[in-house]
Protein backbone atom coordinates (compact mmCIF):
# COMPACT_ATOMS: atom_id res chain seq x y z
CA UNK A 1 0.00 0.00 0.00
CA UNK A 2 1.64 2.79 -1.08
CA UNK A 3 -1.08 5.39 -0.29
CA UNK A 4 -0.62 7.62 -3.47
CA UNK A 5 -3.12 10.13 -3.81
CA UNK A 6 -2.88 11.76 -7.01
CA UNK A 7 -6.08 14.18 -8.08
CA UNK A 8 -7.28 14.29 -4.11
CA UNK A 9 -7.96 17.77 -3.27
CA UNK A 10 -5.49 17.89 -0.40
CA UNK A 11 -3.07 18.32 -2.95
CA UNK A 12 -4.60 19.96 -5.88
CA UNK A 13 -5.67 22.68 -3.37
CA UNK A 14 -1.98 23.59 -2.78
CA UNK A 15 -0.16 25.39 -5.79
CA UNK A 16 3.28 24.99 -6.57
CA UNK A 17 5.50 27.92 -5.51
CA UNK A 18 5.16 30.93 -8.39
CA UNK A 19 8.04 33.38 -9.43
CA UNK A 20 7.80 35.44 -6.58
CA UNK A 21 8.43 33.08 -3.94
CA UNK A 22 10.78 32.11 -0.97
CA UNK A 23 11.36 29.20 -2.75
CA UNK A 24 12.22 31.15 -6.05
CA UNK A 25 14.76 32.93 -4.89
CA UNK A 26 17.12 30.15 -2.60
CA UNK A 27 16.40 27.16 -4.29
CA UNK A 28 18.25 26.07 -7.61
CA UNK A 29 21.45 28.79 -5.81
CA UNK A 30 24.69 26.63 -6.77
CA UNK A 31 26.09 27.08 -3.25
CA UNK A 32 23.94 24.26 -2.72
CA UNK A 33 26.83 21.97 -3.86
CA UNK A 34 28.25 22.71 -0.97
CA UNK A 35 24.62 20.81 0.80
CA UNK A 36 25.43 17.53 -1.28
CA UNK A 37 27.01 15.25 1.56
CA UNK A 38 24.48 16.70 4.07
CA UNK A 39 21.29 15.79 1.70
CA UNK A 40 22.20 12.39 0.78
CA UNK A 41 23.59 11.34 3.78
CA UNK A 42 20.23 13.04 6.14
CA UNK A 43 18.38 11.30 3.43
CA UNK A 44 19.86 7.88 3.86
CA UNK A 45 19.45 8.04 7.82
CA UNK A 46 15.88 6.97 7.08
CA UNK A 47 15.85 3.62 7.56
CA UNK A 48 13.35 2.55 4.83
CA UNK A 49 14.48 5.27 2.13
CA UNK A 50 18.48 3.70 2.98
CA UNK A 51 17.09 0.28 2.13
CA UNK A 52 15.55 1.33 -0.97
CA UNK A 53 18.45 3.31 -2.25
CA UNK A 54 21.06 -0.26 -1.52
CA UNK A 55 18.67 -2.80 -2.83
CA UNK A 56 17.48 -0.74 -6.18
CA UNK A 57 19.78 2.47 -7.04
CA UNK A 58 22.53 2.52 -9.03
CA UNK A 59 23.48 5.78 -7.68
CA UNK A 60 27.09 4.71 -6.15
CA UNK A 61 27.97 2.89 -9.79
CA UNK A 62 27.33 6.52 -11.31
CA UNK A 63 27.60 8.95 -8.85
CA UNK A 64 28.51 12.18 -10.80
CA UNK A 65 26.21 11.63 -13.99
CA UNK A 66 23.30 10.53 -11.37
CA UNK A 67 24.12 13.81 -8.70
CA UNK A 68 23.69 15.66 -12.25
CA UNK A 69 20.94 14.68 -13.98
CA UNK A 70 18.95 14.50 -10.77
CA UNK A 71 19.27 18.08 -10.14
CA UNK A 72 17.09 18.61 -13.58
CA UNK A 73 13.56 16.76 -12.96
CA UNK A 74 14.09 17.90 -9.05
CA UNK A 75 13.97 21.50 -9.65
CA UNK A 76 12.04 21.01 -12.21
CA UNK A 77 9.07 20.30 -10.01
CA UNK A 78 9.40 23.68 -8.57
CA UNK A 79 10.53 25.69 -11.78
CA UNK A 80 8.54 23.77 -14.32
CA UNK A 81 4.98 24.74 -12.74
CA UNK A 82 3.00 21.71 -13.87
CA UNK A 83 2.27 18.72 -11.99
CA UNK A 84 3.12 16.77 -15.12
CA UNK A 85 6.39 17.21 -13.67
CA UNK A 86 6.09 16.58 -9.69
CA UNK A 87 3.79 12.83 -11.14
CA UNK A 88 7.20 12.21 -13.19
CA UNK A 89 9.07 12.35 -10.25
CA UNK A 90 6.84 9.93 -8.20
CA UNK A 91 6.67 7.57 -10.92
CA UNK A 92 10.04 6.89 -10.63
CA UNK A 93 9.72 5.11 -7.73
CA UNK A 94 6.93 3.44 -8.41
CA UNK A 95 8.93 -0.30 -8.59
CA UNK A 96 11.05 0.65 -5.68
CA UNK A 97 10.02 -1.72 -2.36
CA UNK A 98 10.79 -4.69 -0.63
CA UNK A 99 12.11 -6.06 2.96
CA UNK A 100 14.13 -4.84 5.03
CA UNK A 101 17.22 -7.13 7.58
CA UNK A 102 14.27 -7.04 9.99
CA UNK A 103 11.84 -8.39 8.42
CA UNK A 104 9.96 -4.86 7.56
CA UNK A 105 8.35 -3.84 4.52
CA UNK A 106 9.39 -1.01 2.81
CA UNK A 107 8.42 1.24 -0.20
CA UNK A 108 9.41 4.14 -2.20
CA UNK A 109 6.23 6.16 -2.03
CA UNK A 110 5.69 5.17 1.52
CA UNK A 111 4.20 9.04 2.13
CA UNK A 112 6.83 9.22 5.69
CA UNK A 113 9.70 8.11 3.38
CA UNK A 114 8.88 10.39 0.43
CA UNK A 115 8.30 13.10 2.69
CA UNK A 116 11.58 13.29 5.00
CA UNK A 117 12.91 12.99 1.02
CA UNK A 118 11.10 16.04 0.28
CA UNK A 119 12.23 17.77 4.09
CA UNK A 120 15.60 17.04 3.32
CA UNK A 121 15.40 19.08 -0.25
CA UNK A 122 13.12 22.28 1.05
CA UNK A 123 14.81 22.83 4.53
CA UNK A 124 18.16 22.16 3.01
CA UNK A 125 17.46 25.91 1.33
CA UNK A 126 17.37 27.10 5.08
CA UNK A 127 20.48 25.15 6.36
CA UNK A 128 22.32 26.65 3.36
CA UNK A 129 21.10 29.95 3.29
CA UNK A 130 22.04 30.03 7.12
CA UNK A 131 25.78 28.59 6.77
CA UNK A 132 26.22 29.91 3.57
CA UNK A 133 23.94 32.87 2.45
CA UNK A 134 22.25 34.83 1.50
CA UNK A 135 20.72 35.85 4.67
CA UNK A 136 17.23 34.33 5.34
CA UNK A 137 14.93 35.97 7.82
CA UNK A 138 12.32 33.99 10.02
CA UNK A 139 9.50 35.53 8.15
CA UNK A 140 11.03 33.91 5.10
CA UNK A 141 11.69 30.66 6.58
CA UNK A 142 8.30 30.57 7.67
CA UNK A 143 6.94 31.56 4.26
CA UNK A 144 9.31 28.73 2.58
CA UNK A 145 7.42 25.90 4.94
CA UNK A 146 4.29 27.15 3.60
CA UNK A 147 5.61 26.92 -0.18
CA UNK A 148 6.72 23.36 1.03
CA UNK A 149 3.63 22.12 1.02
CA UNK A 150 2.47 23.74 -2.45
CA UNK A 151 5.72 22.32 -3.37
CA UNK A 152 5.47 19.04 -1.94
CA UNK A 153 1.88 18.55 -3.13
CA UNK A 154 2.95 18.32 -7.07
CA UNK A 155 4.10 14.87 -6.30
CA UNK A 156 0.48 13.30 -5.58
CA UNK A 157 1.60 11.37 -2.83
CA UNK A 158 -0.20 11.88 0.67
CA UNK A 159 -0.43 14.67 2.65
CA UNK A 160 -0.66 12.88 5.94
CA UNK A 161 3.23 13.07 7.11
CA UNK A 162 3.29 17.02 5.99
CA UNK A 163 3.53 19.50 9.04
CA UNK A 164 1.08 21.69 9.43
CA UNK A 165 3.17 25.37 10.75
CA UNK A 166 7.15 25.42 10.69
CA UNK A 167 7.17 25.28 14.34
CA UNK A 168 5.44 22.01 13.98
CA UNK A 169 8.23 20.93 11.03
CA UNK A 170 10.78 21.96 13.53
CA UNK A 171 9.31 19.29 16.02
CA UNK A 172 9.03 16.92 13.55
CA UNK A 173 13.07 17.49 12.27
CA UNK A 174 14.39 17.04 15.73
CA UNK A 175 11.76 13.83 16.78
CA UNK A 176 13.32 12.26 13.13
CA UNK A 177 17.03 13.02 14.43
CA UNK A 178 16.77 12.16 17.85
CA UNK A 179 14.78 9.02 17.61
CA UNK A 180 14.22 8.03 13.95
CA UNK A 181 17.25 8.37 11.55
CA UNK A 182 19.70 5.36 11.90
CA UNK A 183 23.46 5.15 10.23
CA UNK A 184 23.70 2.66 7.48
CA UNK A 185 26.54 1.43 4.83
CA UNK A 186 24.27 3.66 2.54
CA UNK A 187 25.03 6.70 4.80
CA UNK A 188 28.44 5.73 4.78
CA UNK A 189 29.14 5.45 0.78
CA UNK A 190 27.31 8.67 0.54
CA UNK A 191 29.88 10.06 2.96
CA UNK A 192 33.01 8.44 1.12
CA UNK A 193 33.51 10.48 -2.17
CA UNK A 194 37.49 9.05 -2.01
CA UNK A 195 36.63 6.42 -4.74
CA UNK A 196 34.98 9.21 -6.94
CA UNK A 197 36.03 9.05 -10.39
CA UNK A 198 37.41 12.55 -11.99
CA UNK A 199 34.02 14.56 -13.27
CA UNK A 200 32.68 14.02 -16.84
CA UNK A 201 33.12 17.59 -17.64
CA UNK A 202 37.18 16.97 -16.97
CA UNK A 203 38.71 14.03 -18.31
CA UNK A 204 41.84 15.15 -19.57
CA UNK A 205 42.84 18.41 -17.62
CA UNK A 206 43.62 16.89 -14.62
CA UNK A 207 46.11 13.79 -14.21
CA UNK A 208 44.85 10.59 -12.58
CA UNK A 209 47.55 10.68 -9.93
CA UNK A 210 47.10 14.00 -9.26
CA UNK A 211 42.86 13.45 -9.14
CA UNK A 212 43.71 10.71 -6.48
CA UNK A 213 45.28 13.02 -4.23
CA UNK A 214 42.96 15.57 -4.66
CA UNK A 215 40.41 13.91 -3.48
CA UNK A 216 41.67 12.79 -0.44
CA UNK A 217 42.11 16.59 0.72
CA UNK A 218 38.32 16.86 -1.15
CA UNK A 219 36.84 14.62 0.96
CA UNK A 220 38.39 16.03 4.36
CA UNK A 221 37.16 19.57 3.44
CA UNK A 222 33.44 17.86 3.13
CA UNK A 223 33.39 15.96 5.41
CA UNK A 224 33.84 18.90 7.79
CA UNK A 225 31.20 20.92 5.94
CA UNK A 226 28.94 18.75 6.16
CA UNK A 227 29.89 18.08 10.11
CA UNK A 228 29.37 21.83 10.71
CA UNK A 229 25.38 21.46 8.88
CA UNK A 230 24.56 18.28 11.37
CA UNK A 231 22.03 18.64 14.34
CA UNK A 232 23.71 17.71 17.30
CA UNK A 233 22.19 15.09 17.70
CA UNK A 234 23.48 13.58 14.19
CA UNK A 235 27.13 14.24 15.10
CA UNK A 236 26.76 11.68 18.15
CA UNK A 237 25.41 9.22 16.30
CA UNK A 238 28.04 9.07 13.76
CA UNK A 239 30.83 10.06 16.58
CA UNK A 240 31.46 13.10 14.79
CA UNK A 241 33.63 15.58 16.90
CA UNK A 242 32.73 19.27 16.44
CA UNK A 243 34.60 22.01 19.06
CA UNK A 244 33.84 25.42 19.11
CA UNK A 245 36.79 26.07 16.87
CA UNK A 246 35.13 24.01 14.25
CA UNK A 247 32.47 26.07 14.55
CA UNK A 248 34.22 29.91 14.58
CA UNK A 249 36.22 28.45 11.77
CA UNK A 250 32.73 27.13 10.20
CA UNK A 251 31.00 30.30 10.25
CA UNK A 252 34.32 32.67 8.72
CA UNK A 253 34.43 29.76 5.91
CA UNK A 254 29.80 30.74 5.47
CA UNK A 255 30.96 34.43 5.00
CA UNK A 256 33.86 33.99 2.66
CA UNK A 257 31.51 31.73 0.48
CA UNK A 258 28.62 34.56 0.53
CA UNK A 259 31.05 37.24 -0.34
CA UNK A 260 32.25 35.22 -3.28
CA UNK A 261 29.45 34.48 -4.92
CA UNK A 262 28.08 37.80 -4.01
CA UNK A 263 30.48 39.01 -6.46
CA UNK A 264 29.11 36.46 -8.75
CA UNK A 265 26.48 37.84 -11.49
CA UNK A 266 23.23 36.60 -10.32
CA UNK A 267 22.14 34.56 -13.56
CA UNK A 268 25.33 32.08 -12.78
CA UNK A 269 24.79 31.64 -9.70
CA UNK A 270 21.90 29.61 -10.90
CA UNK A 271 21.08 25.99 -11.46
CA UNK A 272 20.67 25.45 -15.63
CA UNK A 273 17.24 24.68 -14.82
CA UNK A 274 16.27 27.76 -12.79
CA UNK A 275 17.94 30.00 -14.80
CA UNK A 276 15.99 28.59 -17.81
CA UNK A 277 13.26 29.28 -15.61
CA UNK A 278 14.01 33.20 -14.88
CA UNK A 279 14.71 33.39 -18.78
CA UNK A 280 11.26 32.70 -19.99
CA UNK A 281 9.84 35.06 -17.16
CA UNK A 282 12.14 37.36 -18.64
CA UNK A 283 12.03 36.81 -22.79
CA UNK A 284 15.11 35.70 -22.89
CA UNK A 285 13.92 32.03 -23.91
CA UNK A 286 10.08 31.76 -25.27
CA UNK A 287 7.50 30.18 -22.60
CA UNK A 288 6.90 27.56 -24.80
CA UNK A 289 10.76 26.51 -25.88
CA UNK A 290 11.02 22.80 -25.13
CA UNK A 291 12.50 22.25 -21.10
CA UNK A 292 15.97 22.62 -20.81
CA UNK A 293 17.09 19.00 -20.05
CA UNK A 294 20.18 17.48 -18.72
CA UNK A 295 23.40 17.09 -21.11
CA UNK A 296 23.99 14.13 -22.94
CA UNK A 297 26.86 12.96 -21.03
CA UNK A 298 24.52 12.77 -17.40
CA UNK A 299 22.37 10.17 -18.70
CA UNK A 300 22.26 6.51 -17.64
CA UNK A 301 24.49 3.59 -19.83
CA UNK A 302 22.96 0.93 -22.20
CA UNK A 303 19.99 -0.78 -20.88
CA UNK A 304 19.88 1.47 -17.96
CA UNK A 305 17.99 4.27 -20.51
CA UNK A 306 14.72 2.40 -20.40
CA UNK A 307 14.93 1.56 -16.83
CA UNK A 308 12.07 3.25 -15.50
CA UNK A 309 13.49 4.44 -12.29
CA UNK A 310 15.41 6.73 -13.65
CA UNK A 311 15.06 10.07 -14.98
CA UNK A 312 16.53 10.00 -19.28
CA UNK A 313 14.92 12.86 -21.32
CA UNK A 314 16.18 11.72 -24.60
CA UNK A 315 14.43 8.02 -24.44
CA UNK A 316 11.37 9.48 -22.88
CA UNK A 317 11.21 12.55 -25.26
CA UNK A 318 12.10 10.11 -29.00
CA UNK A 319 9.55 7.75 -27.74
CA UNK A 320 6.59 10.70 -27.81
CA UNK A 321 8.49 11.96 -30.65
CA UNK A 322 9.16 15.24 -28.63
CA UNK A 323 12.17 17.78 -29.06
CA UNK A 324 14.72 17.52 -26.23
CA UNK A 325 16.70 20.59 -25.41
CA UNK A 326 20.00 20.47 -23.55
CA UNK A 327 21.61 23.74 -24.99
CA UNK A 328 24.94 22.44 -24.49
CA UNK A 329 24.86 23.38 -21.10
CA UNK A 330 27.72 22.76 -18.52
CA UNK A 331 26.25 21.47 -15.18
Amino acid sequence: MTQVEAGSPSTESLAPPGPDSVTWRYFGDWRGILMGLWSGSMQNMHPKLAAGVWDHSDFFGERWERLNRSLYPISGVVFDRTPETGRTVRDYHRTIKGTMDNGERYHALDPDVFYWAHATFWYGNIRCAEAFGPPISEADKRRLFDESRGWYAQYGVSMRPCPDTYEDFLEYWDHMCRYVLRDHQAVRTVLDITTLPKPPWMPGIVPNWLWRIQIQQIQRFYMWVTTGLYDEPIREMMGLKWSDADQRRFRLFGRFVHTTMSLVPKRYRRHPRARDADDRLTGRVAPDAPLLETPARNLPSGAERDNPIHYCPVHAKRRANLPWNTNEVND
